[in-house]
């Protein structure tokens, strides 16, 4: 997870930089499986090589033991065209998705927190939480998902697993006890509706939003972005494309376009200002970009070939 958050450092300084030729996703929306089909190319001049992933959204298949998120990346040599790797798509979106929150705690967050939040205990779950525990020595993290059962499980689970970062992970009962205390926050849900009360986080919390893709999809509170001092994204573009959790308090006259920070690949690169004060509550919004996939595989596919790892074909 660190070489992963490495990783998505460089692609949004890249991103920001202009340096990527990044087209929008597309997506396919199947109401029939209440699922999303989505595309999405990347393109890094300065790393000679392109990439597509497929990532097919699918919230049901939680119920059916399978991943919420199956996909696949195709790697591309920038020199010649020939497609250098198939990586399981998953893999890659686990851990740049997770990557992404780890970039913005480590940038925005404080550096004296100790307590985490997670709501959320999906396909994308344990990257996430993985990924906060590696910007900061946390004492406890709460988690919580709607289903009390699935709770407990991935608490007891991910404690177990995790438990070389010294942090204890809990079950909350609510949204309420997970976020009050809560110095950084990560909901990664399919939401429709709101998934935390804004008005419960604590001053000088950074929360970041991963799983609103979709124009009707919210989990984000709007009161949150009513209180934050900042608001970043991984791209404004591509939130502004799809994001409900943006859109929607937008279209509501909530907040405002001046109320937008900026890119964090802005921030990475000194262009605009991080965190200033202890007490400013900071949202980081991600929906995620094809940059992340390039650069997170380029280094998965150089560590494969080091190590002799992976099938080769000809």
């Amino acid at each position: 997870m660190k070489d992963a958050i490495a990783a998505d450092k460089l692609a949004f300084r890249l991103f920001s930089d202009g340096k990527t030729d990044v087209p929008l996703r597309t997506q396919i929306v199947s109401e029939k499986q209440n699922g999303t089909f989505l595309f999405m190319p990347a393109y890094a001049p300065d790393l000679d090589a392109a990439a597509l992933k497929i990532i097919n959204i699918f919230p049901n298949n939680i119920d059916k033991g399978l991943s919420s998120a199956p996909a696949q990346v195709l790697l591309v040599d920038g020199k010649t065209g020939y497609v250098n790797a198939l990586l399981d798509g998953a893999t890659v979106t686990q851990l740049r998705t997770g990557a992404a929150s780890g970039v913005a705690l480590d940038v925005l967050g404080r550096k004296d927190a100790k307590r985490g939040a997670l709501i959320g205990t999906g396909g994308q779950a344990a990257a996430q939480l993985e990924a906060m525990l590696c910007v900061r020595e946390l004492e406890t993290v709460l988690v919580y998902d709607q289903n009390s059962e699935r709770t407990r499980a991935f608490a007891e689970k991910m404690d177990q697993e995790l438990k070389r970062y010294g942090t204890k992970i809990l079950p909350a009962k609510t949204s309420d006890e997970a976020i009050s205390e809560a110095d950084l926050i990560i909901t990664v849900t399919p939401a429709t509706s709101p998934v935390f009360d804004g008005s419960k986080v604590k001053a000088g919390a950074t929360v970041s939003c991963v799983g609103s893709y979709q124009p009707h999809m919210q989990e984000m509170d709007p009161v949150i972005l009513e209180r934050s001092a900042k608001i970043y994204f991984d791209s404004q573009e591509a939130v502004l494309s799809e994001a409900g959790d943006i859109l929607i308090p937008l279209e509501e006259g909530r907040i405002t376009k001046k109320d937008f920070t900026g890119d964090i690949g802005d921030v990475l690169a000194g262009n605009i200002v991080g965190r200033e004060q202890a007490d400013e509550i900071i949202v980081f919004k991600t929906v995620g970009i094809g940059a992340q996939d390039l650069v997170t595989a380029q280094k998965i596919y150089e560590r494969a070939r080091e190590a002799k790892i992976g099938t080769e074909w000809s």
